[in-house]
């Protein structure tokens, strides 16, 4: 196992976080923000930055385990683990959750697409700085 890439962990929970900003505010409008204005807007900062460190730790963590050789000999592995993550894990996930509290389709599939981007931005840091 080679060494986790700890800059682009951080990088990659930074990318995926301005990725969700811009894609629940400016671009798709859903009226809900993630990370919504009220008193406690450092909490909701810390929460959601968590949760993609979270998943950009487990990223860095796999493609450690690969290594850096099989890598640079296969560089779509970064977008095939990262989007692999999430159509396979993620956005299950988040489609069922939304079946079950009966969201209309249109969010279902905005979220998840949200999802997919992120897990592709942090995999697009992770090759870019391999």
């Amino acid at each position: 196992m080679g060494p986790v890439n700890w800059i682009a962990v951080l990088l990659a929970a930074a990318l995926a976080v301005a990725v969700g900003i811009v894609w629940h505010g400016p671009l798709f409008r859903t009226g809900r923000q993630m990370l919504p204005g009220n008193s406690k807007k450092t909490g909701n900062y810390t929460v959601v930055a968590l949760v993609m460190l979270l998943a950009a730790i487990m990223l860095g963590h796999n493609f450690a385990r690969i290594g850096s050789a099989t890598l640079d000999v296969k560089p779509w592995l970064y977008f095939m683990m990262s989007g692999g993550l999430a159509l396979f894990f993620t956005i299950p996930a988040v489609w069922l959750t939304h079946m079950r509290n009966r969201t209309e389709p249109m969010r279902r599939v905005i979220d998840c697409g949200f999802w997919l981007v992120a897990y592709l931005a942090m995999g697009l840091v992770f090759w870019a700085l391999g």
